[in-house]
């Protein structure tokens, strides 16, 4: 779902960049009220896997279009809304500016759209209220799903409300939302049950590591079958393998954005004409140096598997790094 600049106006793009830096800044004010500086190599490790998992399209069966993970809702549901947050600009960062994956203009709206409703709207009115008392399987798969449907509507909603105040007239509102919402259903349904997958192993790992799962006696009663550290490793490890070989079987299919386009206006391809645009786009090809996820001007399938890797490693050491710049989790240090 991630948009590109000609869909929203630079006006609509400074707004959401408001927001979303808004609500960035108070995910920074709030991480370093914690007390819990385990979040840290979670954060790089999980940022990783998110990034990896993106790249795995997925066929929708007899649509022609294909889905990926948002991950908002399975990043706030291990780390809370705030560490989620923040973890998935980063991940949206390394895929705007290395990989011209989406506008480096509509960054903002992608961060709303993808980040926002994900790690806030699905951790703290669905994840957490199911899990208040106990964590089971059961619980995890309905909140996962509960929370990855709703959650992708809304961002899928808001992309068409981005482009109709934008004034984008190759797609007009009533016709674009009614094909935006629908594929987004069943993408948001098939990522509801893959992180239904992921957590319910990280729930018979390491139980604490999930967000809100009840008490911390009742954490302290299910032993994890792996320690802290082992667990880190296998996600580590599946990061690697989603993002430097499983990411080579991903689906050609256009994904929900762009086929929702080509339904609608006939092209994923709009033109936008400006100095905004023209700028935007000139700072990304200068900072993207793997285009498109793949070296350029090749069709080598290394250059997939290497960015996959690359970009893992990359987002690692951005959320690292931002962890130690911004002193998350300071009351621990200054304790």
């Amino acid at each position: 779902m991630h948009m590109a600049d000609a869909l929203v106006a630079p006006a609509v793009a400074g707004t959401m960049y408001v927001l979303s830096t808004g609500a960035a800044g108070v995910s920074i004010k709030k991480i370093r009220e914690e007390n819990d500086p385990k979040k840290i190599p979670v954060m790089g490790v999980m940022g990783a896997f998110v990034f990896a998992t993106q790249m795995l399209n997925f066929t929708i069966p007899g649509t022609g279009s294909s889905g990926h993970l948002c991950g908002g809702m399975m990043l706030s549901a291990m780390l809370g809304p705030y560490a989620g947050f923040l973890t998935m600009i980063g991940v949206l960062l390394v895929q705007c500016l290395l990989f011209a994956d989406g506008g480096l203009l509509a960054l903002g709206c992608n961060i709303w759209n993808m980040a926002f409703y994900g790690c806030f709207i699905g951790a703290l009115l669905i994840w957490k209220p199911i899990m208040r008392n106990s964590a089971s399987k059961a619980k995890i798969f309905a909140a996962s799903i509960i929370g990855c449907v709703l959650t992708l509507q809304l961002g899928a909603f808001s992309v068409s409300l981005e482009t109709l105040i934008s004034g984008v007239t190759e797609l007009p509102f009533s016709v674009f939302v009614a094909t935006m919402q629908p594929i987004h259903l069943a993408i948001g349904f098939v990522e509801g049950l893959i992180t239904a997958a992921v957590l319910s192993f990280v729930h018979e790992a390491r139980p604490e590591l999930l967000w809100g799962v009840g008490t911390s006696k009742e954490v302290g009663s299910k032993e994890g079958r792996l320690s802290f550290k082992s667990t880190i490793i296998a996600i580590a490890i599946a990061a690697a393998v989603c993002g430097g070989v499983v990411s080579l079987f991903a689906s050609a299919f256009p994904d929900g954005l762009e086929w929702s386009m080509e339904k609608v206006a006939g092209t994923a391809e709009l033109e936008a004409v400006g100095s905004a645009y023209e700028t935007a786009a000139q700072v990304q090809e200068t900072t993207s140096l793997l285009p498109d996820y793949a070296f350029p001007n090749s069709e080598s399938l290394f250059g997939t598997s290497f960015s996959g890797i690359v970009g893992a490693l990359v987002v690692i050491a951005i959320m690292v790094g931002a962890s130690y710049a911004f002193r998350f989790f300071r009351n621990k240090e200054s304790a």
